[in-house]
This record gives structure tokens, C-alpha cells and sequence, in this order.
């Protein structure tokens, strides 16, 4: 169907316009929104239209300058009741993450703090019946003085030695730790010993872990006064120098300290960081309560620190003196077992303890350290031929297997219980009274003595007729006086006491027991000197066969090293025992090392 358009009528134009009518008469008055009055407006000029229902309330009818008129502006845009609001919210967020923030560093800090005094605790137990603060002080003297038991690391004895002389004060204080201490003598009071300070006091009423406590307390104080002599603390800054930057008249030539140090002191301003060591140690030695292996530990550590200091006579006074506190605690009718002069021990002894053993070597180290090898070949094998005839200990017998496989099984149950429960205090060690018996340290022990005599007689052989020991000084010794004789003039015979001494030392350590630590420490540091020992003979020994050979002088040669019995078939010995020597040496060095492996991993437990 076409498409037709549908009949309409025209639009008629109408006579009225679209636009408004243009008037030039103004109106009657403008319009609210697009006008306010000055008591509306924040500011005096302002660009926009203000609305009476956003503008800010103000109090003042003048206006102010022009840079708070800006601040008010652009803070009115800014604040508004949402963002007051969120302000509001984020503030109290802040705040409140704060509060939490600081709790929990707080708490993890303590958490912390626990943690490294409980495995304080099991590495170095402290006495339960101190104060709280004496046991933490107690510990991190403890962990100062061993900061790494490899060695490595050097301890930190001005620090431990100012723990422990606040540890002292708090033990010796009747209101803290000290209460039921009295001097020795109450009614004359404390007791002075010539040119060592006070002496000590009477703590025999204190149970056996205070007094132990007490003991190793002193001890540390001491060692820490040895390590730190000369050491002087500045009064103004409450700092410690060592003496060689001090500024005085005792000392022109200071050293400059090194970058980034504190500045150096004045000798006016300054005084001795720690007492004498001999005042601790003369302490310990008069103290009451202390038993026959502290006080003989004691006695033996001041005697060392005397030949340290070159003062020989006055430490072998001090090691006669420990030799009499280990003879004087034996029982009634075994006192005349040894030799006080010359310190051999009979060879008739029945009775024999571990602290007149450990006495008796000591004095045998003394005299060979000064030379004195006369004197300490006699001692040496009187030692060494006591230990020999010591009882086995049979109460070890049939107990090997066993332990050890009720000691792998409950170990993961004891670990476990470890973390709960703290250990008790270790048990009381021997007090060295008893007598002494054949143990696998004891074994070690002997290799050391070995060790020894080989050095001596391999020494004696190249020194002066004068420092050369005589047969009639070991008249009843380990060995006839005849073959003693032989064997002093010769550099074989202190060789092959050494090669003995290496090899005992090494089977013993092979076949101890993975928990017994006294033993496979023992054993390590023997094998370690006996090995050192024995490189050092051989490269001399080499060393005056290379030289004999290029003086092409064998028959010379041949009688200063091996006298009249020596052979052409001796040529290129020490050639040959070097090579042997060091592949030895290359073997024990990996046994040391596997030892020093297994110490640091078994260490690294927290709990065990």
C-alpha cells in the first residue's frame, strides 16, 4: 500500500517568541544562592559562592591576615565530618598496633631472655639456693670466660671479671646470699695475710653446690686478674686500657689506640682494673670448707702463675706447698709414700691417690721447665711406674653394650623431657682423696708422662755434660739405672718413648666411648703433644744427617748421632721415618679434626 501522507492542519506560527522577553528593567533584588551577606562568607573575598549550610561558624566580625584566611580555607575544604571521622579511626588504629607492638617485643624479648638462661642453666649450672640475680650474674660470667669452646674465639675477661666480683659481694652479703659466713677466727675478725689482702672465711656451714659456687667464683676472678694484668680502669669514663696507652710518667712512650677507640687515659685519673691474682688464690688456699682438690687446683694454679712470671723459687715453695695439702688428707699410716724432697714417689706405695699424682707431675713439669732435668726425670718415672701398678676398675666390666643401647634409645625421651624439666644440680666431683685406678683417662694420663720423659732424654742428649741426667738420680725407677744410662746418651731412646707414648695415646682414643668427654679430651691432647714432639725429634734428626752429608764427613757424622755402633745401613733412616712421620701426622690431624667436629655438633644441642 502506497504511502500517503495523513491530512494535518499547518502549525500556526505563533506570535509569542521562545526567548524570554529582554527587559532593560532590572529585577527587584538577586536571588539567594548566587549571593550572600559578609556574615555568611569565610573570608572576606572569595571567588565562589558560599551556601549558609557549609560555611564555618565564626566568632569574629573583623577578618584575619591573609595567611590564616589560606589556612582556614583550605582547612575547611580538607575537614569534613567523614574525614574527622576516618582521622578519628586511623589514630586510634595507630595507636592501639602501637600498644600491641611494643607488648609483643616486649614479651618476645623476655621470651628471649628465658631462653638463653635455660640453656645457660644445663651448660653451666648454678647453685638453687642463690637469688635469682646471682645465678643470672653467675652464668654470664660463666659464658663470658667461654665464649667459644672451639678456642677460636678469646674470652672476654674484663667482662667476666666484673660479673664475678659482683657475684662475690652479693655472695659474701649477709642481707643477699653470705648469711651464716663468719671469719675464721670471730672473735679477732677478718684476718689479713702479708702483701695478699684478706683471707678467706669459714663456709663450712654452706651446703656443697653454694660452696662449689663460691669456689669457682674465685677462680674466675683470679683468672681474669692474670689475663688483665697491668690493666687500668679510667675513673672519669668507667673504662678499662691496657697499660701500653696509658699517658704518664710510668709509661713515656704511649701507643696510640687504634681508630674508632675511646681516647687514651691519664695516669692521674687512673687505677689497677683488678687486685693481684695471688690475693684470690691466697684467699681460696685459707678459706674453710673448701676440699683437697679445689684447694690443691688452687695451690697448682698460683705455682704456674709464679713461673709464669719467672719467680722459679717461690713456685716451687708453692708446688711443695700443694704437695702437702694432697699428703695431708690421706689416710693415718699411708703419709710416707713419698719422697718430700725430691717428690718420687715409693715404689713400695700401696696407697696412691689421684691428687698426690697429680701433685707430683706437676713438680716433674716444674723442674723440667727450668731445665731442671736432673731433678724431673726421677719424679717422671716414679709417676709413670705408680700408674702402672694402679688397680683396674672393675666395676666397668659387662656394662659397655648395654648402656650404650639403653642410653640411644631413651635419648629422644630424654631430650624431650630436657625441655620441661630442668636438670638437677650435677653431682659432687671426687675430691681426689680416694685411691686412684686404672681408667681409660688414667691411660692418657700415662701416655702424657711418656710423652714427657721421651722429651727429656731426647733433650738431655744435646745439652752440656752439666744439664745431662745422671744413672744415679733413677736408681729404682720404672727402668734399671744401667739401661737408663744408655739411654740418656742418645736421641733414640727419647724417640722411641715418644713413638710409645703417640701410639697408646691413639688406641686409647680409638676405642673410648663416645660419651666419656674426660677421656677423648685427655687423649686428644696427648696425642696432639706426642705427635709434635715427634715431627720436632725427626726433622732435628734429619736436619744433622743433611748436614753430615754435604760436610762429607760420615764417620763424624755417624758417631755424634748413633756413637760407635752405627752402621752404613743407618743412611737415609730419618730420611725415610720423616716420610712415615708425616703421613702419621696427616692422619691424626683428621682424627683431631673429626674430634673437634663431634664436640661442636654435640654443643649444638639446647637441652641436652
Amino acid at each position: 500500500m502506497p504511502f500517503q501522507r495523513l491530512p494535518m492542519s499547518r502549525l500556526l506560527s505563533s506570535t509569542r517568541p521562545l526567548r524570554p522577553p529582554r527587559s532593560a528593567k532590572p529585577l527587584a533584588g538577586p536571588r539567594l544562592f548566587t549571593q550572600n551577606s559578609q556574615l555568611l562568607l569565610v573570608s572576606g573575598v572569595s571567588p565562589r559562592p558560599q551556601l549558609p549550610f557549609l560555611h564555618p561558624a565564626t566568632g569574629s566580625k573583623n577578618p584575619p591576615s591573609a595567611t590564616r584566611n589560606q589556612f582556614q580555607n583550605q582547612l575547611s575544604r580538607l575537614i569534613t565530618t567523614e574525614r574527622k571521622l576516618y582521622f578519628k579511626d586511623q589514630l586510634w588504629k595507630g595507636a592501639k598496633y602501637s600498644v600491641y607492638g611494643w607488648a609483643g617485643l616486649l614479651l618476645l624479648s623476655i621470651m628471649a631472655f628465658g631462653l638463653r638462661n635455660e640453656v645457660l642453666e644445663r651448660r653451666f649450672p648454678s647453685p638453687p639456693e642463690w637469688s635469682m640475680i646471682s645465678r643470672i650474674i653467675y652464668r654470664n660470667a660463666n659464658d663470658l670466660e667461654h665464649l667459644d669452646p672451639s678456642g677460636t674465639d678469646p674470652s672476654d675477661w674484663s667482662s667476666a671479671g666484673d660479673c664475678n666480683r659482683r657475684l662475690l659481694k652479693r655472695l659474701e652479703d649477709p642481707a643477699v646470699d653470705g648469711r651464716d659466713l663468719r671469719p675464721l677466727l670471730q672473735e679477732e675478725g677478718d684476718i689479713y695475710v702479708a702483701g695478699s689482702g684478706k683471707a678467706g672465711l669459714d663456709v663450712s656451714s654452706k651446703s656443697e653446690p653454694w660452696r662449689r659456687g663460691y669456689y669457682t667464683c674465685l677462680m674466675g676472678i683470679a683468672k681474669a686478674s692474670e689475663n688483665r694484668e697491668g690493666w687500668v680502669c679510667d675513673t672519669t669514663r668507667n673504662k678499662t686500657f691496657p697499660p701500653e696507652y696509658l699517658i704518664g710518667p710510668s709509661n713515656p712512650r704511649p701507643k696510640p689506640v687504634p681508630y674508632g677507640a675511646p681516647p687514651a687515659p691519664l695516669e692521674e685519673n687512673c687505677v689497677p682494673d683488678f687486685a693481684p691474682a695471688e690475693n684470690y688464690y691466697m684467699k681460696i688456699l685459707t678459706t674453710q670448707g673448701f676440699n683437697t682438690r679445689q684447694r690443691l687446683d688452687a695451690a697448682l694454679a698460683y705455682a704456674d702463675w709464679l713461673d709464669f712470671k719467672g719467680l722459679s723459687s717461690t713456685a716451687e715453695e708453692m708446688y711443695s706447698w700443694g704437695l702437702d695439702i694432697a699428703m695431708g688428707a690421706l689416710p693415718v699410716g699411708v703419709n710416707n709414700i713419698i719422697d718430700l724432697k725430691s717428690g718420687v714417689i715409693d715404689q713400695r706405695a700401696t696407697y696412691i691417690s689421684s691428687n698426690v699424682l697429680l701433685a707430683t707431675t706437676s713438680l716433674a713439669f716444674h723442674h723440667a721447665r727450668n731445665n731442671n732435668l736432673a731433678a724431673a726425670l726421677p719424679i717422671y718415672l716414679s709417676v709413670l711406674r705408680a700408674r702402672r701398678q694402679l688397680p683396674a676398675l672393675s666395676s666397668q666390666d659387662g656394662t659397655g653394650s648395654n648402656s650404650r643401647e639403653r642410653s640411644s634409645i631413651a635419648q629422644v625421651l630424654l631430650f624431650f623431657q630436657s625441655m620441661i624439666v630442668t636438670p638437677p644440680y650435677p653431682p659432687a666431683p671426687p675430691t681426689g682423696d680416694e685411691i686412684a685406678f686404672r681408667t681409660p683417662a688414667a691411660k692418657c694420663e700415662e701416655a702424657g708422662v711418656m710423652a714427657h720423659v721421651g722429651e727429656i732424654l731426647f733433650a738431655s742428649s744435646s745439652v752440656g755434660s752439666s744439664a745431662k741426667v745422671s744413672s744415679d738420680t733413677v736408681k729404682g725407677s720404672l727402668v734399671s739405672s744401667k739401661s737408663v744410662a744408655g739411654q740418656l746418651k742418645s736421641r733414640q731412646s727419647g724417640l722411641s718413648w715418644t713413638r710409645d707414648a703417640v701410639d697408646l695415646a691413639e688406641a686409647t682414643l680409638t676405642l673410648a666411648d663416645k660419651d666419656d668427654e674426660e677421656t677423648r679430651d685427655k687423649c686428644s691432647q696427648c696425642l696432639a703433644l706426642g705427635m709434635e714432639n715427634w715431627s720436632k725429634m725427626v726433622a732435628k734428626l734429619l736436619k744433622d744427617e743433611r748436614k753430615a752429608k754435604a760436610e762429607k764427613q760420615p764417620k763424624a757424622s755417624s758417631s755424634r748421632l748413633w756413637g760407635s755402633s752405627a752402621t752404613v745401613e743407618d743412611e737415609g733412616r730419618w730420611e725415610r721415618e720423616f716420610q712415615v712421620v708425616d703421613e702419621r701426622l696427616e692422619n691424626v690431624r683428621r682424627l683431631l679434626s673429626r674430634e673437634t667436629d663431634r664436640k661442636e655438633s654435640k654443643s649444638g644441642y639446647l637441652f641436652m
